[in-house]
């Protein structure tokens, strides 16, 4: 079966954007060892479920990125990674998704996520997407969370959980540090003993 993995930036405050959804902090630690991170991330993946704003902020600029003579070959290899990838974009406005290979879902579904994660491929994904990310986490459909932790406090802004979720235990896996003050925390759901 295949995984269902996210991963979510998110201030060492536990802020995943700051005031007026303010994400320039993520690009002040991005470097080489980011870059080769979210590539294994996608390279390890054919589909990607993403909520509408995180949809619109990709689809405005990843499909040109390949064309660009001004990125690095590196960049475009990874645009062309996420291009080409089946996407899901769960959206109750929207209607019609026109990047390549998306379509649109108005509901999360345990059982088409179920059916989704049966099929043969690679790992599903979901990049950011805060609210897609807690409908599948009370569904209890999330099979990995990679929490990537930026040096920074932001004191206000945006949580990816708050107080309304039910408890969900994580049993940490590994975690990995960048040079830019980065760590990467990798955790599954606790399986609750009988």
């Amino acid at each position: 079966m295949r995984k269902l993995i996210m991963t979510m930036w998110m201030s060492l405050d536990g802020f995943i954007s700051g005031p007026d959804n303010d994400m320039s902090w993520v690009m002040a630690g991005y470097n080489n060892e980011m870059a080769e991170y979210e590539d294994g991330f996608v390279s390890s993946a054919d589909t990607l479920l993403l909520g509408r704003v995180t949809y619109e902020s990709f689809a405005g600029s990843w499909p040109k990125v390949p064309d660009n003579p001004e990125v690095s070959a590196s960049e475009r290899e990874y645009a062309k990674k996420l291009n080409a990838m089946k996407k899901i974009v769960f959206s109750r406005s929207m209607v019609k998704a026109d990047w390549n290979n998306s379509s649109i879902s108005k509901e999360i579904k345990r059982d088409e996520i179920m059916r989704l994660k049966q099929m043969p491929g690679k790992n599903i994904i979901i990049y950011g997407s805060a609210s897609i990310v807690k409908g599948l986490a009370e569904m209890g459909l999330i099979d990995e969370y990679q929490i990537l932790v930026y040096p920074v406090l932001l004191g206000s802004g945006k949580r990816l959980f708050d107080s309304k979720e039910g408890k969900i235990a994580l049993k940490l896996l590994n975690t990995d540090t960048y040079s830019s003050g980065v760590v990467a925390m990798f955790y599954v759901p606790q399986i609750k003993e009988v």
